[in-house]
């Protein structure tokens, strides 16, 4: 197997018996980091701080989550658009995205505009990337809702 520190000071290919002896000395482990070449590449370092990097590598977990795009009842068209890129993002990580429009005081009485303000976005959306609407635009006791994802 061929050998190297944490500090990236190489051992040459060595047996495992005698990598193992200089893990031991220094008080780390041996870890196979390779398999698929010929001599595997093995690293003496302390596991847990390899598995802790490891771990925040991968970074979030591979299952889809839920995100959230807020929009407002007057937004402008140039805050819609940074909402959408967002939504785009999210959807390109392969999550969920809903979005939410909240209703306060008399907007609630202007639902139908609201509504259009919903689609209008959901729309900009639809332009770059292909989306599954799960649902219809709903109405709840504090605005609109509505969940969208890639196909």
């Amino acid at each position: 197997m061929r050998a190297v520190s944490d500090n990236g000071e190489h051992f040459g290919v060595i047996s495992t018996e005698e990598a193992l002896k200089i893990a031991k000395e220094r008080g780390l482990d041996l870890v196979q980091i390779t398999d698929n070449v010929d001599p595997p590449v093995c690293k003496i370092i302390d596991f847990g701080k390899y598995a802790y990097a490891e771990k925040k590598k991968k970074g979030k977990s591979s299952k889809p989550q839920m995100k959230s795009v807020r929009l407002g009842f007057s937004i402008s068209e140039h805050d819609m658009k940074i909402r959408m890129r967002s939504a785009e993002k999210f959807l390109k990580e392969g999550d969920s995205v809903r979005i939410i429009l909240p209703l306060r005081g008399r907007e609630k009485a202007l639902g139908n505009v609201a509504k259009e303000k919903v689609a209008k976005f959901i729309e900009m959306v639809k332009e770059n990337n292909d989306i599954k609407i799960e649902g219809d635009i709903s109405r709840e006791p504090r605005g609109l809702t509505v969940t969208i994802s890639k196909k």
